[in-house]
């Protein structure tokens, strides 16, 4: 079974989580003035990397708190989970 550890419950079976997508995506501060294409990309484009990624995820059937992680695509381990708000850590950051 695959272990997440979140950052406020700690490590927890994968079926309590459930995945939000990319993290770090920033809305753009002035949203009618952005651009059609523009307003796209933000809305639909994603990274597609094989290999580390930094995802949003939820601890559903726990405390209900987004967290970020560091997930290598190509494996499916987790490197690093951390708090919304909190800079993103290096690869091979502390879980």
């Amino acid at each position: 079974m695959l272990l997440i550890n979140c950052p406020y419950c700690g490590e927890r079976p994968e079926p309590e989580f459930v995945y939000g997508g990319q993290a770090h995506i920033a809305r753009p501060a002035q949203p009618a003035g952005v651009e059609a294409q523009d307003w796209a990309d933000y809305l639909y484009r994603r990274d597609n990397v094989r290999g580390v990624h930094a995802e949003r995820w939820r601890h559903t059937r726990g405390c209900g708190r987004f967290f970020n992680a560091l997930r290598d695509t190509t494996t499916d381990h987790f490197l690093a989970t951390y708090k919304v708000g909190e800079p993103r850590p290096a690869a091979g950051g502390t879980r």
